[in-house]
């Protein structure tokens, strides 16, 4: 028990700036009494949840939403909260330049813009501390013969050498992929493979980042997971939950034991090793729930689905697969998610000096009633703001 304690304590889960904002669907935006309205004060609430649960030093951000002047004073204040600057997200999806794709886009003057900014990322990782860009392209084309399919995976391999040969020393980038969406007939990374093929024609210093809600159902991302550790190819997650495409709803609510079995092979191929660089995100919309008790029990989530993977029995489990045993091997398997974790869970957080409970210690920490009232005017972030 006290290596299992001792892993859960040096998990790391890193929340997204966005979360913070106001979010909805295409349909409406819902406003929420206290949002933040700037990067300063997104990474107050971040700060929130980290106190409160003990495994959330790092903030994410995404530009240009949480743009500032100064990178370094944002990166200087988010230390004296108490956290750190994560993952630089990039943004080449919200410019009418990008209708046609943005390094994909046929025309060389909106690939030289798209490829600037990510450039401009890297700048942002040395000004704030940040080790990791995580890149995540729209491309892709609505129509048969819209674009030559092989000329836009060059394309985008240019542009992917340029930005790999600009990361310093310590630094990488994470590219995602995603089955469809707002591409509907090719997207230029739409699959796991795809993703993999050009990280490791790069180098180290590229790796596969795993959206567990950009999947087709019924898709074994387990196994997906357990490659990429294998290759050593698997950079981290931006995990979130979803019903029927990207939902980005909050992780482990539609499929808990998907969860678990994704990090039971997190644990199996040793991606809680710090050395194998596998960072946990999360990625996530709250559009009618509270914006940092959401986080709060995300963070929990996946922490509880930590603890039930380490809680399985590997011994008993190898000698049942060894021995062709298969309902046995099933039972030892069951036997840890259908354990109730959180019991321990709270056991460890007193151990840390927290509360056992985060959500109710958030709940009454008057933390909510303080922003609330101080955060009347000016403009709410928001999603695309």
């Amino acid at each position: 028990m006290t290596d299992i304690k001792a892993a859960l304590r040096a998990q790391h889960i890193e929340t997204p700036s966005w979360a913070y904002g106001n979010s909805g669907t295409r349909f409406k935006v819902f406003a929420q009494k206290g949002v933040p309205r700037d990067p300063y004060e997104k990474l107050a609430d971040a700060a929130q949840v980290h106190a409160h649960t003990g495994i959330a030093p790092t903030v994410a951000l995404h530009i240009p939403w949480d743009k500032v002047d100064d990178y370094a004073d944002l990166a200087s204040h988010a230390r004296d909260l108490g956290v750190g600057i994560g993952a630089i997200n990039s943004n080449v999806f919200q410019d009418d330049d990008y209708m046609l794709g943005s390094v994909t886009h046929p025309s060389a003057r909106v690939r030289r813009k798209a490829t600037g900014h990510l450039l401009e990322c890297v700048d942002i990782m040395d000004a704030t501390g940040s080790d990791t860009l995580k890149l995540w392209f729209s491309d892709g084309i609505n129509y048969p013969g819209q674009d030559d399919l092989r000329a836009r995976q060059d394309r985008l391999a240019e542009s992917l050498a340029e930005v790999y040969d600009r990361l310093g020393e310590g630094q990488r980038f994470l590219l995602e992929y995603k089955l469809f969406e707002p591409a509907f007939y090719a997207t230029d990374v739409p699959d796991w493979g795809t993703a993999y093929a050009h990280c490791v024609k790069l180098g180290p210093k590229a790796q596969v980042v795993v959206d567990t809600g950009h999947h087709a159902p019924g898709t074994n991302i387990e196994f997906i997971v357990a490659f990429l550790l294998r290759e050593g190819k698997l950079g981290g997650f931006d995990f979130n939950s979803r019903f029927y495409a990207d939902d980005d709803l909050m992780v482990g609510a539609a499929d808990p034991f998907q969860l678990f079995r994704i990090m039971f092979e997190v644990v199996r191929g040793g991606g809680l090793e710090a050395e194998t660089g596998v960072a946990f995100m999360l990625d996530q919309c709250h559009n009618i729930e509270p914006k940092i008790p959401g986080q709060i029990r995300s963070v929990m989530n996946v922490q509880e689905a930590t603890a039930k993977a380490l809680l399985v029995d590997r011994e008993a489990l190898a000698a049942a697969q060894s021995e062709g045993d298969v309902l046995g091997a099933n039972a030892v398997f069951m036997d840890a998610y259908n354990t109730d974790v959180r019991p321990l869970l709270a056991e460890l957080r007193e151990e840390s000096g927290l509360a056992p409970d985060p959500m109710a210690a958030y709940a009454t920490s008057g933390y909510f009633e303080k922003i609330a009232a101080e955060r009347v005017g000016g403009n709410q972030a928001g999603w695309g703001a």
